[in-house]
């Protein structure tokens, strides 16, 4: 059997990334939806047909490849994705859901960063220029996204701590009234005769 070299493994990487992006282009829509802040859900909606284009910039890779984008299952996306979906099954609510959500989209942003500068730097040594132009593009659009949500957490994350702290607030009003309530309700003791 004779040994795979640098070309299939880049084959094989671009299969990964494939898969990567179309689990991404369903996974997008429900974290657009469990959104509460406008911009968020805009950003999200944004980067969902941003990805569309990643996919077809890699179908031009596999054209031009004359192989097929097929075959592969991209474990690391998946998983990626099913935090996602835990966090937005969690109670979570508000500003506070929208801080989770930036979390679990930067954490795929950067598996793709990775991902994207490894398949440029292995079209780079194989010469592939038109493959290294295309991989370049979306590189750069997957790091313009981490900073779009790198800046949209400094407001959110600012947002939930005071809505965090709103609600402890209330609950230690509540227990504090609770608590006058049952120091307040007179105690009376039985006394023994003798």
């Amino acid at each position: 059997m004779a040994e795979k070299g640098l070309r299939e493994l880049y084959i094989d990487e671009l299969k990964d990334l494939y898969s990567a992006e179309n689990q991404l282009v369903k996974a997008l829509p429900k974290m657009a939806k469990a959104s509460s802040s406008d911009e968020l859900r805009e950003g999200f909606n944004e980067h969902l047909e941003q990805t569309k284009e990643h996919v077809q910039r890699l179908e031009q890779i596999f054209d031009m490849l004359g192989e097929s984008p097929k075959g592969k299952k991209c474990a690391g996306m998946e998983g990626l994705i099913e935090e996602g979906s835990e966090v937005i099954e969690d109670d979570f609510e508000g500003s506070v859901m929208d801080t989770a959500l930036i979390g679990a989209a930067q954490r795929v942003e950067h598996y793709e960063i990775a991902a994207y500068g490894t398949v440029r730097a292995f079209a780079e040594i194989l010469e592939e220029t038109e493959h290294v132009s295309l991989l370049e593009e979306t590189l750069e659009e997957e790091k313009a996204t981490d900073e779009k949500l790198t800046e949209l957490a400094s407001q959110i994350n600012q947002q939930a701590n005071s809505d965090s702290g709103e609600e402890a607030d209330v609950e230690e009003e509540e227990t504090q009234e609770v608590g006058q309530r049952k120091t307040s309700t007179p105690k009376t003791r039985s006394r023994k005769i003798a």
